[in-house]
């Protein structure tokens, strides 16, 4: 009698527990065994895959495609554990939910990459779509992050694959918090990166230590890191508690209305499947539905959003706008300018690029960087952020591409010889509504966040 009241106070004991003290940890798989690559099998490329010391070496061969070792084996939900040497001079990856297709590009690999960059560049752990949408999460957005990694010497990666959350670490730093939803499972692979007929052969990355966990998987506790959430108009858990909250529901008008108007344009804007889109018309200034704001004012803050712009498409986001100059034309803000930089002939006008994609519109131009642009009809990743000192960053698809100082010296002398100067106090509000524009071409927002500081 004694031992069963014992066993129901311990059962009630377990059950008042928090969640995170009953789970257990799942039991560790070994995904390589030391000796051969059973379980592994190799796919595009003819790079060189050798055991020694029981380790997997990846040797480059001239001439040949991005070569994969990858599992026979698929993987949803998943824990990965591994440690890699690579050489300074070499680039690689490491696969997950990957697929290879006989109807994709002729069984290309293709999926979520885990950066192994030992370069200047310093993106190792940030997260990359191979030959598929391209770089997701860039280190750029997280610069604590790009010094995880250490030359010449062997660094431990750490990947959690949780449902849409897949999050990477390096020597036990955050490095990249990706949310998406596309490839929910797949198999895991290492890369031996291509090099043409002209490069040296002969460069070395080597893996040991490849462990996974697939059952009773506990995930690390929350980082601060920058999130990247590619599902549409969603918030995740870390965004909500960074203070994240959606600035246009994805659905409704609830919160906006025409600039200089008291509700919502009744034509020129269209909401569905998740987008709000501008309305192909006449390729000028607010003069179909007219441009958008928010009614609420918002003064320092942190904006997401994503944009696809159709082919000559021009169109921009707009802050500290204040509606008391009763402009005919488009409402009076700074600007993040949305362009098709090649087709529409607004890239070629204002001064030294100041008017084409990611720039402080007819002030100061965008930093044309590689990997920060996306095809016409694919959607980017803007991103504006206004900080208490008045710092202000744009940043297009994770790279940042602007940077100013809004009440400096530099940026005075900037609106006095722009198309600005005659508007007195221009962007000097301490708060103003937010504004998404119709310039008559048809571009469309979607995810649309704010976190106010």
């Amino acid at each position: 009698m004694k031992n069963t009241k014992l066993l129901v106070l311990a059962a009630l004991f377990v059950g008042s527990l928090p969640i995170s003290l009953k789970a257990q940890s799942g039991k560790w798989e070994t995904l390589f065994n030391g000796k051969d690559l059973l379980g592994w099998k190799q796919l595009n490329g003819k790079a060189s895959y050798t055991i020694a010391n029981g380790e997997i070496v990846g040797t480059t061969v001239s001439n040949e495609p991005n070569s994969f070792l990858a599992t026979e084996k698929n993987y949803g939900d998943f824990i990965l554990e591994l440690e890699l040497l690579v050489d300074n001079s070499m680039n690689s990856g490491i696969q997950i939910r990957s697929e290879s297709k006989s109807d994709y590009q002729n069984n290309r690999v293709h999926g979520y990459q885990v950066e192994i960059d030992p370069s200047s560049r310093k993106w190792s752990g940030g997260l990359y779509d191979e030959a598929r949408r391209g770089w997701l999460y860039p280190m750029d957005i997280n610069p604590a992050g790009q010094n995880a990694f250490k030359k010449d010497t062997w660094n431990k990666y750490r990947i959690e694959c949780i449902g849409s959350s897949i999050r990477t670490w390096i020597n036990g730093i955050p490095t990249a918090n990706l949310i998406d939803n596309i490839t929910p499972n797949g198999f895991i692979a290492l890369q031996v990166h291509a090099i043409g007929k002209n490069d040296k052969p002969g460069k070395q990355i080597r893996w040991r230590n490849i462990r996974i966990q697939t059952t009773a998987l506990n995930p690390s506790k929350t980082d601060n890191i920058f999130v990247v959430n590619m599902i549409p108009n969603d918030l995740s858990a870390q965004e909500k508690k960074e203070g994240f909250s959606l600035l246009w529901d994805g659905k409704t008008t609830t919160g906006w209305i025409g600039a200089y108007k008291d509700k919502f344009p009744a034509k020129g804007w269209n909401i569905s499947n998740g987008e709000i889109s501008v309305d192909k018309a006449t390729g000028a200034e607010s003069i179909n539905g007219g441009d958008i704001v928010t009614i609420k004012e918002y003064g320092p803050f942190e904006m997401k959003f994503d944009f696809r712009l159709t082919e000559g498409a021009n169109s921009g986001v707009k802050y500290f706008v204040t509606l008391t100059e009763g402009n005919k034309g488009s409402a009076i803000g700074m600007e993040y300018q949305i362009l098709d930089d090649l087709r529409h002939p607004d890239a070629k006008l204002g001064k030294d690029g100041n008017r084409t994609l990611g720039s402080l519109y007819d002030l100061i131009a965008s930093k044309k960087i590689a990997n920060s642009t996306r095809n016409i009809g694919e959607w980017n990743r803007g991103l504006i952020r206004v900080n208490k000192d008045n710092r202000i960053e744009y940043w297009l698809n994770g790279i940042r591409v602007t940077e100013f100082t809004r009440g400096s010296p530099e940026f005075y002398s900037l609106v006095a010889a722009s198309k600005y100067k005659d508007w007195k106090g221009f962007g000097m509000a301490p708060k103003g509504h937010i504004l998404l524009q119709d310039h008559g071409d048809s571009v469309s927002f979607r995810s649309i966040k704010i976190k106010e500081f």
